[in-house]
């Protein structure tokens, strides 16, 4: 029988060690062509879905009446000039502007406004709420009444395989999945982009959904474009013990001690 030699099993050994720690070009990819798609081609038009959002609890959103009774604009108008003020100030970081000013949805989804009291609003969209807000005014005052219904800027949070985890504020009305991704410096190399998690708020609880960001039909799903409150985790590749800086060089020094140890013993005996 043949003897097998050591030291050939040693660097076999180190060699399916590299090659399990190396990672694939097409695992870092976005938005390839995995659904078996026809190809993009220049200015070609991509479909995509946006639901409506539905209010829930914790929501912020800030509300515009304007009308020709002095008395419901000056009522509204308070909130609004202190915004305004603090946007002049330069402090529109974070979302503190509609935090300290707008109207937050409370546990019993209703917010409180001037003259109009709390109104139900969980579950409803931003139109359905600007009617709502129409037709109880229309119970004080018999006038034309220009109502403006907005989200307080969309609050997300990125963390896992992430170079910049953290909780962010944009103000403004929509924002794409990669879009989000970039203000949090993007994934690192080892998260699992294939398997991203998205836990999102509904007035009813909290859904988990899996998406794909590799592949280009992310673009027509309900998850490319985020919502106010949506939670996104990248969970680490397997390669990532093997091939993060701190622990492949501690599996270097590991092997080393151990190859230095083996020859040792194989000189003495």
């Amino acid at each position: 029988m043949k003897r097998i030699n050591p030291i050939q099993i040693i660097f076999t050994v180190l060699i399916l060690l590299i090659f399990s720690s190396c990672i694939s070009n097409s695992s870092l990819v976005y938005l390839q062509n995995l659904s078996g798609d026809e190809d993009l081609v220049e200015n070609m038009l991509i479909p995509y879905e946006i639901p409506d959002y539905q209010l829930q609890f914790n929501d912020i959103i800030s509300i515009d009446i304007k009308t020709t009774v002095d008395f419901i604009n000056m009522a509204f108008e308070i909130s609004n000039q202190t915004r305004n003020q603090m946007q002049g100030q330069g402090q529109t970081g974070g979302g503190d502007i509609y935090y300290m000013n707008g109207y937050s949805v409370d546990r019993s989804g209703k917010v409180e406004l001037p003259l109009l009291g709390k109104i139900e609003v969980s579950g409803a969209t931003l139109e359905e709420v600007k009617d709502i807000i129409k037709n109880q005014l229309k119970q004080i005052v018999n006038e034309d009444v220009f109502v403006r219904v907005k989200l307080g800027g969309i609050r997300y949070s990125v963390f896992g395989e992430v170079v910049k985890p953290g909780k962010f504020t944009i103000l403004q009305d929509r924002m794409t999945i990669f879009e989000a991704l970039s203000n949090a410096g993007d994934f690192t190399t080892f998260a699992k982009r294939d398997e991203i998690t998205i836990l999102r708020q509904y007035p009813e609880g909290t859904k988990l959904h899996k998406v794909n960001l590799l592949d280009r039909s992310i673009i027509r799903s309900p998850f490319y474009f985020i919502q106010t409150n949506d939670q996104i985790y990248a969970e680490p590749l397997k390669q990532r013990e093997f091939s993060k800086t701190e622990n492949a060089s501690q599996n270097i020094l590991l092997f080393s001690s151990l190859l230095t140890t083996f020859f040792l013993f194989f000189n003495l005996f």
